[in-house]
């Protein structure tokens, strides 16, 4: 019981902090902030969109647009290399710790079966040296007290199983937004040497 208790506090303390850097210091609304780099891109306020990045710093997306967005004037690979590293070290940030909560599920679960089969063996023992009248009244009980540390792992198991699955899914959201707004900020930054964005927001 101890040793589950001990796993529940470590896996509550993982989803506390895992559930507060994917939902406010990484998060961001990565579609709005997009459109308002893209419209200081065309405007050829490059110094505004790198501002506007420094405002939501803590912020994924904000950190890989910043990489690209300082290297404006530099060469496509330049850029896209610039990118990339920034990719390469926010992401891993973002993951870390998320799949310890998988782990400490399945601890809680394994833990409380281990302790049913030794409370069943004790059990069974006690009940060899009972009395014949009092076994049946003792196995009954030994099985109902063995049976606790397996509920009591899955009571623990079942909602941090339920927490890594929402904080995984978010954190692919995530990705997937820096993924999709860097490959658009490249297309932008490379549109705009070429000097072929438009007055009304396309690209050419």
């Amino acid at each position: 019981m101890y040793v589950i208790l001990l796993v529940s506090v470590i896996a509550a303390a993982t989803v506390i902090e895992r559930a507060y850097m994917v939902l406010f210091r990484y998060n961001l609304n990565g579609a709005a902030f997009m459109a308002q780099v893209q419209k200081l891109i065309m405007a050829n306020n490059i110094d505004r969109a790198i501002k506007l990045c420094n405002a939501e710093s803590n912020a994924a997306l904000t950190r890989v647009l910043k990489a690209g967005l300082t290297r404006a004037n530099r060469s496509a690979m330049e850029i896209q290399n610039a990118v990339d590293e920034a990719t390469l070290e926010i992401i891993p940030q973002m993951q870390k710790r998320t799949a310890y909560l998988s782990m400490w599920a399945n601890v809680a679960t394994l833990t409380g079966l281990l302790g049913t089969i030794s409370g069943l063996v004790q059990a069974f023992k006690a009940v060899g040296a009972a009395a014949a009248a009092d076994k049946q009244e003792m196995l009954a009980k030994g099985i109902s007290v063995a049976m606790y540390t397996t509920a009591y792992g899955l009571v623990v198991a079942i909602p941090v199983m339920i927490c890594h699955s929402f904080i995984s899914n978010r954190t692919v959201g995530l990705v997937d937004d820096i993924d999709q707004y860097s490959v658009k900020l490249i297309n932008l930054l490379s549109a705009r040497q070429r000097g072929a964005l438009k007055d009304d927001g396309g690209e050419g």
